[in-house]
């Protein structure tokens, strides 16, 4: 196996981030990637300082672009198995399986496989994420201003995205979800009267779709709650099975621990993107990866001056 510096698995926005700093620091390096964006259902991405409106596919094959030119490697496929070399008899540094058995060394290992969205169980729900139905009011709050926004309370911090989506529209309406349709109580349905969000009277039970779009939703009373968009938080589940592999840290939440710039508790592994941050916007995770690509730089050049003293 030819060794490289540095392995990176997942090629979204902060795995080529990454990527790119390492490149345009000589390293070598071979990113490892699915072909499973998240955002996949999306036509435009928002928020991106000079890329905004831009389709996220465009965005990836133009990192994919600029990695090659300065001399990195895209792979396409999926890590079977991570593992550190010394346990291969590789030496160090870290040694991955690919799905078609391809086997990959390197020096430095940065993880970037995003991370998945669990929906709740509504009929019609999944066909309209990336769609009618989003996450980040600051992702997609400005293409469905005014109007009609229905929020479901999915999660804790569902009043709070119901507060701040009323930014973007007066007609905001919290529904809950079926099986858990308990309206907000006390101080959190005071702050949503306070910013003139209703509150639906039961539950949702399914999404209404007319001619390929949203158009309401229909509650667990029968009644159709008219609506042209649709903003609930997911569960994110992590797909951290290479890191789960190498024995990171992980939170209480089931992430993994790094520190500010995603170094992880096992040494010479990086994390970096949604696999770390799960709400962080792709300018964020961009952020994220070129600031692991340049620390990961900064820990072999380290490496290498002790190995010259030594």
């Amino acid at each position: 196996m030819t060794e490289r510096d540095v392995l990176i698995i997942g090629g979204g926005p902060a795995g080529l981030s990454g990527a790119l700093t390492l490149a345009r620091a000589r390293r070598s390096v071979t990113v490892v990637d699915a072909g499973e964006p998240r955002n996949a259902g999306v036509d435009h991405m928002h928020g991106f300082l000079t890329r905004d409106g831009m389709p996220p596919g465009r965005l990836l094959e133009t990192g994919r672009t600029e990695v090659r030119g300065y001399g990195g490697e895209i792979v396409e496929g999926t890590v079977a198995r991570a593992e550190e070399g010394a346990e291969e008899g590789a030496g160090e540094g870290f040694v991955l399986t690919l799905g078609d058995g391809t086997r990959l060394r390197g020096r430095r290992l940065l993880v970037t496989t995003g991370v998945t969205d669990v929906l709740p169980d509504v009929p019609g729900l999944r066909e309209r994420w990336g769609r009618e139905a989003q996450m980040c009011p600051y992702c997609h709050g400005w293409e469905v201003r005014d109007q009609r926004i229905a929020v479901l309370g999915t999660s804790p911090n569902s009043v709070h995205q119901a507060l701040l989506l009323r930014q973007w529209s007066p007609d905001v309406s919290f529904v809950p979800v079926l099986g858990d349709d308990a309206p907000p109580a006390g101080e959190d349905a005071a702050r949503l009267a306070a910013r003139g969000i209703t509150v639906a009277p039961s539950g949702v039970r399914r999404v209404v779709v007319e001619d390929d779009r949203l158009t309401g939703l229909e509650l667990a009373d029968g009644s159709v709650l008219g609506c042209d968009a649709v903003f609930l938080a997911p569960t994110w589940v992590p797909r951290a099975g290479p890191l789960t592999d190498l024995g990171c840290e992980t939170g209480e939440d089931g992430f993994v621990t790094t520190d500010p710039t995603g170094r992880t508790s096992v040494p010479g592994v990086w994390a970096a993107g949604n696999v770390v941050v799960p709400f962080g916007q792709v300018v964020m995770a961009a952020a994220a990866g070129a600031t692991a690509g340049a620390m990961i730089n900064a820990d072999l050049v380290e490496e290498e001056v002790a190995r010259a003293l030594r």
